[in-house]
C-alpha cells in the first residue's frame, strides 16, 4: 500500500526551527500537488533519492541524505534542512504497512519557473517486484555514454556527480537495452572505462576481489554498494575501488548490478555472453540487503 499522503515540504526551513513537524504538511495522494510551472516536470531541474522501506525498516536513510546534500551542492540548490527530512521520514513511516518492501522518493525540485522559492516533496509507493532479478539474474549490455573518464573534471557544469531529476538519457538506455534482448545496461566511457548503470551501480569478483569503478565527478557513489562493500570487508574478503576497464570487466568471475530497492542483482549475461551466478555470495547479499540498516 503506497503512502496516503504526498509530503509537501518547505525547502527554505532553518536549520534551528524548533517544530520542524510544521514545516512539512500532508496533501491527499490523489488530490493535485504540484503546479503545472513545477521546473521538476518541465526540465528535469531537481534531485532525489530513493530509498527502501523493508517491512517498517527504512533502509540507509542517512547515506541517503548525505547524498541528498551533496547533489543540492552540485546543483547550487538550497541545502536540505536533514532534522526536516528525517521528521517527515518518520511520519511517513508511521503511516506505511509493516511489512513489504516500498519505495520512498525524496525530491528537491528548483521550483516554480519565476517562483518565490524550491519546492519539495516525499512519497512512498510499493516497490517493484525484483525477485526475479535477484534470483533468476539479468542479462546486460554494455553501452558507450559518449565520453571519456575525465570529462567531470573538464565540464563540471555537466553536474555527472549529482543525482539529478534528468533521467531521459537513462530511460532511453533501458529501452536500448530491451532493444537488443537484454534487461538492463552498464555504461562505459568512449574510452574503454567501466562505469554505471542508469539505476544501479556495478559490482564486479576479479581476480578473487570485489571491485567497483572509483566514484567521482563521472560516477554517483553508490549507498547500496557502499553498505554491501562494508558487509565483505567484515567477512575479509577484499574490495577495491578503482578504475575498472571493459577487458575487466568482461573477464570477471561475477557481476552484481545494485540499488537501493532492487538490491543485489546476479549479471548472467554480458553482451550475449553467458556468465554463471555464483549463488552463495548473491545469496548472502539479499539476505544482509533486506536487513535492517542505518
Amino acid at each position: 500500500m503506497a503512502l496516503p499522503y504526498t509530503l509537501i515540504i518547505d525547502p527554505l526551513a532553518a536549520d534551528d526551527d524548533a517544530e520542524v513537524d510544521g514545516t512539512f504538511r500532508a496533501v491527499p495522494a490523489d488530490a493535485p500537488a504540484l503546479r503545472v510551472g513545477e521546473l521538476s516536470t518541465q526540465r528535469g531541474d531537481g534531485i532525489f533519492e530513493t530509498i527502501a522501506v523493508v517491512d517498517g525498516h527504512v533502509q540507509e536513510s542517512e547515506a541517503h541524505l548525505a547524498r541528498l546534500v551533496r547533489s543540492a551542492e552540485i546543483c547550487e540548490l538550497p541545502v536540505p534542512n536533514l532534522r526536516q527530512w528525517r521528521a517527515a521520514i518518520s511520519f511517513a513511516l508511521e503511516q506505511v504497512p509493516a511489512e513489504g518492501e516500498l519505495a520512498m522518493k525524496l525530491v528537491l525540485s528548483r521550483g516554480v519557473e519565476h517562483g518565490p522559492a524550491p519546492t519539495a516533496w516525499l512519497s512512498v509507493n510499493p516497490a517493484a517486484d525484483s525477485t526475479a532479478a535477484r534470483t533468476q539474474g539479468i542479462r546486460v549490455v554494455t553501452l558507450d555514454r559518449g565520453y571519456d573518464h575525465g570529462v567531470a573534471e573538464r565540464a563540471p557544469w555537466l553536474l555527472l556527480g549529482a543525482k539529478t531529476l534528468s533521467y531521459a538519457v537513462n530511460m532511453a538506455a533501458l529501452r536500448e537495452a530491451r532493444r537488443r534482448g537484454a534487461d538492463d545496461t552498464i555504461f562505459v566511457t568512449s574510452d574503454g572505462f567501466v562505469m554505471e548503470g542508469p539505476t544501479s551501480s556495478v559490482i564486479a569478483r576479479i581476480d578473487g576481489v570485489f571491485v567497483t569503478p572509483r566514484p567521482s565527478g563521472s560516477i554517483l557513489a553508490g549507498t547500496t554498494q557502499a553498505s554491501l562493500f562494508e558487509y565483505i570487508r567484515v567477512h575479509d574478503y577484499p574490495v577495491a575501488e578503482r578504475d575498472m576497464t571493459i577487458d575487466e570487466l568482461r573477464s570477471a568471475e561475477a557481476i552484481w548490478l545494485v540499488s537501493s530497492v532492487r538490491l543485489a542483482a546476479p549479471v548472467v549475461e554480458l553482451d550475449g555472453v553467458p556468465l554463471a551466478i555464483d549463488a552463495e555470495p548473491t545469496d548472502a547479499f539479499t539476505r544482509y540487503l533486506l536487513s535492517p540498516r542505518n
